[in-house]
């Protein structure tokens, strides 16, 4: 394992004192507070901690879930899930998915925003259990791994399901609905209290026990979901649709893409976890950048054929970008420039048909190659240095970051 030693750690350290000085810090020892409105993610039996637990836990091909930490560079092995064939997260839990369900893993790690600042937690890590359905399933989540809800759609049986992320939280699976609809692609998105269930060119909203609202809105071909600070973007054949709480009811906005454009529509969303500004690949010749707080689309070109995007939304503006031969790229979100490149790392994952999957938070982006049997911490603000190049005992199939 390759290890340099990074200002990140010492930065992040300062950033969460300050912030735990500007709101009082939960102490797991003592009794715990009265119940509230705002209980700033904290579960009872997690310590609240200075700094995030950043991890990478990763799931091999068998279906083992290891766990890297990044602070200490030490790994714990954290059980057996299902041999996933997608495997989906929202920076706490992860959802392995094949054709008979959903297994479901929580790291133990998370964050809690409190918009101003942040809360974060370490609690026991295991593998939770699993959720039956037919097809592997398409998952959405929430911003929130304490509250809400977390959606499951299994194309194959038609079951749309939302789970308790409460529940989760404290270790229960349960499951708020399951309803049934047509088999085919299909979501079911968290939003606030409610969930949206996209199937049949249509999306209806649900109360979190299945009761429909009387809000829908046409939505042909939903594929592609996504949960920003400001909303949960469902993806359409001829727009995005935005859906998002109002004075404790939901609202659908469509975002149709701009007149006249001819490129392909956006079926994968990506970004920087919870920011407004997400990136999607517009077939292979652009990349749709897509702000949900400003309801607009960019079409931009990229300067040479990639495979994967995802917009850090940062003060730069910074896309990052991976190419058919394993470069990670820096782009400028407002033009796509290149600003840099690594040298090729997952050239032969790529080729293989692996699972390479590049995601990024503020300061670095992470890069799993199956094939080559690495992982990669990328400083993409310098150049896209490699700062720490990991060689894990087991194959990081399928990886997430998570404690973010």
């Amino acid at each position: 394992m390759l290890h340099r030693s990074s200002p990140r750690l010492l930065s992040l350290s300062l950033v969460s004192l300050l912030a735990l000085a500007g709101c009082a810090a939960t102490d797991s020892t003592a009794s715990p507070p009265e119940p509230s409105t705002d209980t700033h993610g904290e579960i009872a039996g997690a310590a609240e901690l200075a700094e995030p637990a950043l991890g990478l836990t990763s799931i091999d091909a068998e279906g083992r879930v290891s766990h890297l930490d990044l602070l200490d560079e030490s790994t714990a092995d954290l059980g057996t899930a299902r041999a996933p064939r997608a495997v989906h997260s929202d920076g706490r839990y992860l959802f392995a998915a094949d054709e008979t369900g959903v297994s479901i893993v929580d790291s133990g790690v998370w964050t809690w925003d409190h918009v101003d600042h942040f809360h974060y937690y370490r609690a026991e890590a295991r593998v939770l259990g699993d959720v039956d359905g037919g097809g592997v399933a398409t998952v959405a989540t929430s911003n929130s791994s304490t509250t809400g809800g977390t959606g499951v759609f299994f194309p194959d049986s038609g079951d749309a399901v939302l789970l308790d992320t409460e529940a989760l939280s404290k270790g229960r699976i349960e499951e708020s609905f399951r309803l049934s609809r047509e088999p085919g692609a299909g979501l079911v998105v968290p939003v606030g209290s409610f969930a949206a269930v996209a199937a049949g060119d249509v999306v209806t909203l649900h109360t979190a026990d299945g009761a429909p609202t009387d809000d829908s809105a046409p939505c042909i071909d939903p594929v592609g979901t996504i949960t920003t600070r400001v909303g949960a973007v469902i993806g359409c054949q001829d727009a995005a649709l935005l859906v998002h709480v109002e004075d404790e009811q939901p609202v659908v906005e469509r975002i149709p893409y701009p007149a006249g454009a001819t490129a392909p529509r956006a079926v994968a969303f990506a970004n920087r976890e919870g920011r407004p500004r997400v990136a999607a690949l517009a077939g292979d010749t652009g990349i749709w950048v897509l702000d949900t707080r400003a309801r607009a689309w960019t079409l931009l070109a990229a300067p040479e054929p990639i495979v994967q995007v995802t917009a850090v939304d940062d003060a730069d503006a910074n896309l990052l970008a991976l190419t058919p031969d394993g470069r990670v790229l820096v782009l400028d979100g407002e033009t796509g420039a290149l600003r840099a490149a690594s040298l090729p790392l997952v050239a032969a994952s790529l080729a293989a048909g692996a699972n390479a999957t590049l995601v990024a938070d503020h300061q670095r982006a992470y890069l799993n190659g199956p094939i080559e049997g690495r992982l990669w911490e990328i400083d993409f603000a310098d150049g896209a240095r490699i700062a720490r190049e990991f060689v894990p005992e087991r194959t990081p199939t399928f990886f997430a970051e998570t404690g973010r």
